[in-house]
């Protein structure tokens, strides 16, 4: 009696793991989808840092790519609308490299050296607190506190000026990216197909499963990264513009940062902000006019990003929960730093194309697969 239902445990076990396995990878197709895609990660998981200047490349190429394909419903040929993008790209790099970098770098070192400044004034407002609430903050305290966030935030700005790009890998591995990057981005548009039919004749016949994700994923990958360059150049713009009426110190600095903070979604909104408003009361105070002008202004811009530019630019983009949109931001940027916050909403779109489009048993045991 004990011995069979020893074994009828055993078998219960045993059917319960193959019905999940099964549920989980109910054909062939699921089972090439799910190898490809763990081979996939696996190697650029491994080899991040070595092929970053080609993982660069392919999201550049795949952002000119929509700009190719719409100069080619015009009738352009496509080598021709390749060199075409490829010159405005080129323009582009070259006034990022000789104009705005130069005005941003030199912002921001101006921006370190007031620091101190910036501190001493906050610390004459901050200590009136002790004057008006005696009994809750003492004076003695207040300094210490000014004295430890004085020194913690030198260093941290002495750190950022001081970044690698003074040291010899540094100087070395820009030099590689602005060679190799844009020679690598030309010839991923002009062969396109070529490579990815090179790429094809190693996947197996017949994975219509693979198209099925691919077809989800590259529809809400370029909206999302052609999206989100085009959000990061309009904030860009009209933050500047905004700030150099507004006669605000550094406005190049702190709209590349507005353009930036879009990036990451809710977080980079909430950290631009300390840096604005920092500025523009050290430059006015809270009394003045202007530092309402600029409180305004500036909630303005975030208004209408929030309620214009992005409904209009991702529209056709996936939604995702805020929820799921943290965690993978949390998840690839440990990964893959920069870029991985970057691609983690585009990555985030994979996981979910790849669960839409997953084959699924229903209750009679029959395969299916949910339309797209």
């Amino acid at each position: 009696m004990t011995n069979s239902n020893i074994s009828l445990g055993k078998s219960v076990d045993f059917s319960f793991f193959r019905a999940s396995f099964q549920r989980f990878l109910p054909n062939h197709q699921a089972v090439s989808l799910a190898f490809i895609l763990v081979v996939s990660f696996v190697l650029i998981y491994s080899l991040s840092d070595l092929l970053m200047p080609v993982f660069t490349s392919i999201v550049l190429a795949y952002l000119l790519e929509g700009i190719v394909g719409k100069a080619e419903k015009f009738k352009t040929p496509r080598l021709v609308a390749v060199y075409l993008v490829f010159s405005i790209f080129m323009t582009c790099l070259g006034f990022l490299l000789f104009f705005l970098i130069p005005i941003v770098s030199e912002q921001a070192v101006e921006l370190v050296q007031n620091i101190p400044d910036m501190l001493n004034s906050a610390q004459h407002e901050i200590m009136r607190l002790p004057k008006i609430y005696p009994k809750l903050i003492s004076e003695s305290k207040i300094s210490q506190m000014m004295s430890a966030i004085q020194n913690q935030v030198l260093s941290y700005g002495q750190q950022a000026l001081s970044l690698s790009a003074a040291s010899v890998v540094g100087i070395v591995s820009a030099m590689i990216y602005l060679f190799l990057v844009p020679m690598m981005v030309f010839f991923f548009l002009k062969d396109k197909q070529l490579l990815l039919s090179w790429l094809l004749q190693f996947l197996p016949e017949g994975q219509h499963l693979a198209v099925r994700v691919w077809q989800e994923v590259d529809m809400q990958i370029a909206n999302y990264v052609r999206g989100k360059f085009a959000e990061v150049f309009v904030l860009w713009l009209v933050s500047f513009a905004t700030y150099t009426a507004l006669d605000l110190n550094y406005s190049m600095l702190l709209s590349v940062l507005m353009g930036l903070s879009v990036i990451i979604p809710y977080i980079g909104a909430t950290l631009v902000t300390f840096p604005v408003l920092i500025v523009a009361y050290v430059q006015w105070g809270l009394g003045g006019d202007d530092f309402m002008y600029v409180l305004i202004a500036y909630s303005i811009i975030q208004a209408l990003d929030a309620v214009l530019l992005i409904p209009v630019l991702f529209s056709e983009a996936v939604n995702l929960h805020p929820v799921a949109i943290i965690i993978a931001i949390l998840f690839f940027g440990g990964l893959w730093g920069f870029w991985g916050v970057f691609l983690a909403i585009p990555l985030a779109t994979v996981v979910k194309a790849v669960l839409t489009a997953w084959p699924r048993i229903d209750d009679n045991g029959r395969v299916g697969e949910k339309p797209l």
